[in-house]
């Protein structure tokens, strides 16, 4: 395989499909379809607002509130006749609300939950540091500093009394572990009101970074209390790390059987509001290895909702049918919310669909394969650096007869160069005459200046959701290889793999045939200097698959251009 015409191939299909989806985006963006309002029985200036705090909640901060606009009434499928509210239309103030924070430990997570609403706050990856350098530091995916904003909010409403997200609850105590030997942990949040108590409840499990967010609802008074639970994740739009070299999407996802894996980004939330009835199905914010994710109850309709709730804040949510509550009865809300990374095991599991947030594109069914046989390279090795040289190789065996293809023809091409040269001179500016003439000298030796252009194409798809592998996989994130390289999802520190990568570049330009047009060959030369300061600041593990699958081709176009040279000497020795 020509890997320098593969670079520009790759590059070119790349610019035609972000092209396509801008287009798809901008014309053919399904509209939501228009629902007349149905009368919920709760009346709006009831739901969620500053003006309409729950009693047991604590006082208006001096910070100015900002409110959205609820989206239209809409309804569940015609078979449940269970009608659906309006969103939440307090989604966001300068400044959220703070009380009492209750601190939890586990072996994987340190958590804040704020006493205001049951929000969690601060989620800290015990096993993610922020980078490699420092270990102690732990990568905070929620936090309520502005920016970067991410925060996950509950809350309940009702034309009667019920707790919001911005409701005191009242916590046990104030710091809760999970100690060596357990399994479970549990911490309760009550709130009370004149004729209602509501328990929130966080269940936390070894190992797991799903969370059960559970209420158990008791109505005291002596007629029922109805109302319907909302889940929604806010955050701001800022991009939080990673390269300005790499793009990789930071917004929401939500997953339906209908439409399945969706993507909306922020500015989808600040052109239109998402208004849809999804039976099953989850919400998320997804970031580069990391992703949010509410998971309903998969056999209950929700209608899911988005809002720009200004200053570059944005709500993805969704909220229940109506709950009914005898009078004296209780009732347990089951929730779980996914904070962690992109483990796609894990998500598979959780949800259907929701391992998609490990985004590979469209070339997801080539993708995964892919990154099964690298896990599964790494579970032998234990090496992630020798496994992606080792997934190369073998990538590069099964395309074997097609880039020999490429580099016989390649090979053929070399050696036709001092006479194609003579005909450029013959002819000079009479590009016709030239034209024929080449055809007529390919035609005599029987050679496809084309040959090699097919086998390029057939393997590019491969090469292309290779590289999604490399650059999405969790798996990756500070992944020491060797020497100097102790992390490869970071640049190379020193610039020694890409200084490779362009090493390799220029002794396959060596191997090609050299271009008939002079300024041709002038932009060729200049190439791998240009790709060399590009790679310079892409993750190392890119750059290494980049420089073995080089060098791998180096060692394949040499041994093919050594045979068919000996082929044709052979053939004049006989002639």
């Amino acid at each position: 395989m020509d890997n320098l015409r593969l670079i520009l191939l790759m590059a070119l299909s790349l610019i035609v499909i972000l092209l396509y989806e801008a287009w798809q985006d901008d014309f053919n963006r399904p509209q939501t379809p228009t629902v007349a309002p149905i009368s919920t029985g709760i009346p709006i200036e009831n739901q969620i607002t500053g003006s309409a705090v729950n009693p047991n909640s604590v006082g208006e901060s001096n910070s100015q509130q900002i409110t959205a606009e609820a989206p239209s009434i809409n309804t569940v499928p015609s078979q449940s006749n269970v009608p659906l509210s309006t969103a939440p239309t307090n989604l966001g103030l300068t400044a959220l609300k703070t009380a009492q924070r209750i601190t939890v430990e586990t072996d994987v997570f340190t958590i804040e939950i704020d006493t205001i609403g049951g929000d969690l706050r601060q989620v800290l990856l015990n096993d993610y540091p922020v980078s490699v350098d420092e270990p102690e530091n732990h990568f905070s995916l929620f936090s309520d500093k502005i920016p970067p904003l991410f925060v996950a909010q509950t809350g309940l409403l009702s034309s009667a009394e019920a707790p919001n997200h911005t409701a005191q609850f009242v916590a046990e105590k104030s710091h809760y572990a999970l100690a060596p030997g357990e399994e479970i942990l549990t911490i309760p949040l009550t709130w009370k009101g004149e004729n209602l108590t509501v328990v929130k409840t966080f269940t936390f499990r070894k190992g797991d970074y799903a969370v059960d967010v559970d209420y158990t609802v008791t109505n005291h008074a002596d007629q029922a209390w109805q109302g319907r639970q909302y889940r929604q994740l806010q955050r701001s739009s800022l991009e939080v790390g990673g390269s300005v070299f790499i793009y990789t999407f930071t917004g929401g996802v939500i997953y339906s059987e209908e439409e399945k894996y969706e993507k909306i980004s922020f500015g989808d939330m600040a052109d239109e509001d998402l208004a849809r009835t999804i039976t099953g199905g989850w919400a998320a914010m997804i970031q580069h290895y990391f992703v949010a994710a509410w998971v309903p109850d998969q056999k209950e309709t929700n209608f899911f909702y988005s809002k720009s709730a200004g200053e570059d804040r944005y709500v993805l949510g969704m909220i229940s049918p109506d709950i009914k509550i005898a009078a004296g009865e209780s009732t347990l809300l089951t929730n779980k919310i996914y904070v962690g990374p992109k483990d796609q095991d894990a998500l598979e599991v959780l949800a259907p669909g929701l391992e998609l947030t490990v985004d590979y594109g469209f070339l997801t069914v080539i993708a995964k394969p892919l990154f099964w046989l690298l896990t599964t390279i790494y579970d032998f090795i234990g090496n992630w650096g020798v496994s992606i040289a080792i997934l190369t190789l073998i990538v590069k065996l099964l395309f074997y007869k097609l880039s020999a293809t490429s580099y016989r023809s390649m090979a053929n091409m070399r050696l036709l160069t001092p006479k194609v040269t003579k005909i450029r001179e013959r002819f000079g500016d009479d590009r016709q005459r030239m034209s024929k003439a080449m055809m007529e000298l390919y035609k005599k030796e029987k050679i496809n200046p084309l040959g090699g252009c097919l086998p390029m194409l057939v393997q590019i798809p491969v090469f292309i959701a290779l590289y999604w592998v490399l650059l999405e996989s969790v798996e990756l994130r500070q992944a020491p290889f060797m020497l100097w390289i102790n992390d490869l999802s970071n640049k190379d520190p020193f610039y020694i793999l890409p200084l490779l990568m362009g090493a390799t570049m220029f002794v396959q330009q060596k191997l090609h045939p050299p271009p008939p047009d002079p300024v041709q060959a002038k932009v060729m030369m200049a190439l791998p200097f240009i790709f060399t300061l590009f790679f310079a600041f892409f993750p190392a593990g890119l750059v290494l698959y980049w420089v073995v699958n080089n060098s791998l081709s180096i060692l394949q176009q040499w041994y093919i251009l050594q045979k068919v040279e000996k082929e044709m000497a052979q053939a004049k020795a006989k002639a």
